[in-house]
């Protein structure tokens, strides 16, 4: 089982919190570095690192944006992934090898091919 790490955090009369350093230092979190709350349907909340090259990508930060205005209006939308259909993707993808950091190709070589 793997070991998790609670801490606490007070919010102000302004609803402002202080984000404990022990999870600064676990998300290499500076200051202006931005962090993204993930609400997950059983109502459990995620922090993260936002992702710098997200914010890069205005179409994506709208794109999530309007995501999270959907779930936030229509939260009875949101449902866990059935384990079947789980089981099925991975099973789709298990001898996919993807190299996220490898550099996409350029449009003009898309057409060549």
């Amino acid at each position: 089982m793997t070991a998790t790490l609670t801490v606490e955090s007070t919010l102000t009369d302004r609803y402002q919190t202080t984000v404990p350093e022990t999870v600064r230092r676990a998300l290499h979190l500076g200051k202006r570095d931005k962090i993204r709350f993930s609400l997950q349907p059983d109502g459990t909340v995620i922090l993260t690192r936002a992702n710098v090259s997200a914010e890069s990508d205005p179409l994506l930060g709208q794109f999530l944006d309007f995501l999270a205005k959907d779930i936030a209006e229509h939260p009875q939308h949101v449902h866990a992934l059935s384990t079947d259909l789980a089981e099925r993707v991975q099973s789709l993808v298990s001898n996919v090898e993807i190299d996220l950091d490898a550099p996409l190709p350029d449009d003009d070589q898309d057409e060549e091919e």
